[in-house]
């Protein structure tokens, strides 16, 4: 469920990043912040634990960043 939706927030960004690239950034910044809350939240646990805890947050941060990087550099690269 939880990666359906990361997946499908990767996939809009994506778009967005390649239709509109300057007004995807907010989107793009409002997603970073709310993966980086979790996983600020999750590294509280005590030990091995909040690594554990806090290792899908930023999987999916640097997923969502990659998406709207792509889409950009994609845009670029078209011929129009």
């Amino acid at each position: 469920m939880v990666v359906a939706v990361v997946i499908g927030v990767c996939v809009v960004l994506a778009v967005l990043a390649f239709l509109v690239p300057r007004l995807s950034r907010h989107p793009e910044r409002g997603t970073q912040r709310s993966l980086g809350l979790g996983a600020r939240a999750g590294g509280k646990a005590p030990g091995v634990l909040g690594k554990l805890f806090s290792k899908p947050f930023n999987s999916s941060s640097r997923a969502v960043s990659r998406s709207g990087s792509a889409g950009r550099r994609a845009r670029g690269h078209m011929p129009f």
